[in-house]
């Protein structure tokens, strides 16, 4: 039996526009750029992003000739062209257009990172024909990588070994639920040198990989706040969306949320960004699974259909714009939020302005301007961090010279005050 459509609220309160920002953005560190030499974020460009690129390709025999034309030449400026503006009539062109202005006629290797990444995969869309009426209208050029999570040895695989073991104790229960949400995010599909880390199925074992951990926190706060609503900004489909909804479903029948609100991403971003559909097909795929998968699915579902889970997709979330230049329509929304939990890398990078933060500028302060309680959960896979006790940093460069970007270590980080 496969999962019914699913209910959506595709958020376009506010048209694509540039919202006035939340801080003084000349405040913030310098930003992080792809002419760093030796840098992560260089590797990217020069390396990572024309590899996706070349898999989209590969992961799509079927393209026409028009749209293969177009992929190459996109590889072309990648490589040695110059940064273009889009050019089709879609209704977050003028947007894209305005924010990327100063990067035109640039270099790829010349310009801020998380814009660069965030515009790669705009720029794909308008090769592949998203937007427009025809044969590859709506078409994920991923969909067939995402596909691999949902096999039965993947993801399903994952999360009936997570259920399998939770304890009875309900603050344990959290904790292995909130460890599970944040390892699940190595599984980021357009970064394969983390996914083999795992982590989801022994949490004591990653305890030492965990630089900064206020979980503890975390559920004395819900406890005493048992805040009515909690907002989850998703990242990565497949094994980390099935650990969020397990957590999700943790949250509810405890009692700790009465409605939580799943933002995910409106069209495909960064390879296995979740979107609704992402969701109908892990559904799908835990009906396949054992008792307790399937159990999942359909206390899932009876929580979309009561809306106490509500799945969200607003424009802002596959933008390169950062979270301190939130639209008054979505800061309204989570202004009414008892708590905000980011997932992932690149959340975390958008909270941060994706600035060369000090590593020991406490998290709190790095975040002072989002208006309301937050935690984020991050498996480390980009040169930015805040919130490391003096030396740890270098400690961890002469341990692991590769620590910021491996995937290896993570953080769940909170700001509860506000």
């Amino acid at each position: 039996m496969s999962t019914p459509d699913l209910p959506v609220d595709a958020r376009r309160l506010t048209d694509f526009h540039l919202p006035a920002p939340l801080l003084d953005p000349t405040t913030l560190p310098p930003p992080i750029l792809t002419s760093e030499p030796g840098s992560f974020a260089q590797d990217t460009l020069r390396r990572r992003i024309p590899a996706i690129l070349q898999e989209a390709i590969d992961l799509n025999p079927d393209f026409d000739p028009l749209v293969r034309r177009g992929l190459d030449q996109l590889g072309i400026e990648l490589s040695s062209g110059r940064i273009r503006a889009l050019r089709e009539a879609a209704p977050d062109v003028a947007l894209w257009n305005a924010v990327s202005a100063p990067c035109f006629g640039r270099s790829w290797l010349d310009v801020p990172w998380y814009w660069a990444e965030a515009y790669f995969y705009r720029r794909l869309l308008e090769v592949t024909g998203y937007f427009r009426e025809g044969r590859w209208r709506g078409f994920d050029p991923f969909g067939a990588k995402k596909r691999t999570e949902w096999a039965a040895t993947a993801a399903p695989a994952a999360t009936e070994a997570l259920l399998a073991g939770l304890p009875a104790d309900p603050a344990a229960r959290f904790e292995r639920l909130f460890h599970a949400s944040l390892w699940g995010n190595r599984t980021d599909l357009s970064y394969m040198v983390a996914a083999h880390l795992g982590g989801t199925e022994n949490s004591h074992a990653e305890r030492e990989n965990l630089l900064a951990d206020d979980t503890a926190a975390t559920w004395e706060w819900l406890q005493a706040k048992r805040p009515s609503r909690i907002a989850i900004m998703a990242d990565n489909t497949g094994t980390e969306l099935l650990m969020d909804l397990a957590l999700i479903d943790f949250l509810l029948e405890a009692g700790l949320a009465s409605s939580i609100h799943l933002y995910l991403k409106p069209q495909p971003f960064f390879v296995s960004d979740a979107m609704t559909a992402d969701v109908k097909a892990g559904l799908d795929a835990l009906r396949a699974g054992s008792k307790a998968a399937r159990a999942l699915a359909e206390r899932t579902e009876d929580a979309l259909a009561r809306y106490d889970l509500t799945l969200i997709e607003h424009w802002f979330s596959a933008t390169s714009l950062f979270y301190y230049q939130l639209p008054d329509d979505l800061q309204a929304e989570l202004a009414v939020m008892g708590l905000v939990v980011f997932k992932g890398d690149v959340n975390y990078r958008r909270l941060l302005g994706d600035a060369h933060w000090p590593a020991t500028v406490p998290f709190a302060d790095a975040v002072s301007y989002f208006p309301m309680p937050l935690v984020a959960l991050r498996t480390l896979k980009g040169e930015i961090i805040a919130g490391l006790a003096p030396g740890q940093a270098e400690r961890l460069a002469v341990e692991d010279p590769a620590w910021l970007v491996n995937g290896r270590r993570g953080v769940i980080q909170a700001k509860l005050a506000g």
